[in-house]
């Protein structure tokens, strides 16, 4: 499956060689898939080509791009098998902060399992999500509201998420590199993300193979500011003192 997503892939990046774009609905024609396999397999892939607007083009000719609604059907299943993992480290009475993005949804799922959780986080989805769980305590940090990754982001949210007592940070990224951080496509999220690694008790970092060795735009973290990576793919760590625990799902 996997080489047959390679040769689509291929043969629209050949398509796009000479430059120009190339509608969404033409390259499932031309591959003989559908639409949403054309989708999976860009999200699968190594990020040569983007969607926008509906087109396909190639990411080196324009910033790189983010949009949540493409990437929640990306690595579904290997998503909840990263939840499942990190819900274990959640106790009773826990304050958690999770991030944005669609990696750590599904946790939301699994919270009714524990009691008297408060859940901080900037995710309008996450926030949904949690706000349907009887007994969880929701706290939505607000501001200015970005739809691409239906989060929010203002100047005062750092100290907001300073005063209070978060006992696990689960924070998701869309690039961990061995050398150069940990990172994300969007700047706004810089801010909530490093209050929470620094005030936070315990910092999970929660990835799936598709992020590991990659580097997005705005760099937030080092591997070794987390207590915990969860992942399912292979984390090549620099010999260092003091790294992170690698948890595999």
């Amino acid at each position: 499956m996997k080489d047959r997503s390679a040769m689509r892939l291929a043969r629209l990046q050949q398509a796009l060689a000479g430059g120009g774009t190339l509608p969404l609905g033409e390259a499932a024609q031309m591959c003989g898939v559908s639409e949403m396999t054309i989708r999976r397999d860009l999200a699968a892939s190594d990020g040569a080509m983007i969607l926008l607007g509906g087109r396909l083009v190639m990411a080196n000719h324009y910033a790189p791009v983010y949009d949540l609604d493409q990437q929640q059907d990306s690595h579904t299943l290997a998503k909840r098998r990263l939840c499942e993992r990190a819900a274990g480290f959640i106790e009773d009475g826990d304050t958690l902060f999770i991030d944005c993005g669609t990696t750590l949804l599904p946790l939301a799922g699994l919270l009714g399992e524990r009691r008297q959780l408060t859940v901080v986080t900037y995710a309008l989805n996450v926030a949904n999500a949690v706000s349907l769980i009887p007994d969880v305590r929701l706290v939505l940090l607000g501001g200015l509201y970005h739809t691409t990754s239906h989060s929010f982001g203002s100047d005062d949210m750092s100290a907001a998420i300073k005063r209070l007592g978060i006992n696990r940070a689960f924070i998701s990224a869309a690039g961990v590199h061995a050398e150069r951080g940990v990172s994300c496509f969007h700047f706004h999220e810089v801010a909530p993300k490093q209050a929470a690694i620094a005030c936070a008790e315990q910092r999970l970092l929660v990835v799936d193979e598709s992020k590991i060795g990659q580097v997005r735009p705005a760099y937030f973290a080092r591997l070794d500011d987390f207590d915990v990576v969860i992942t399912d793919g292979d984390m090549a760590l620099p010999p260092a003192n003091g790294g992170p625990r690698i948890v595999a799902a």
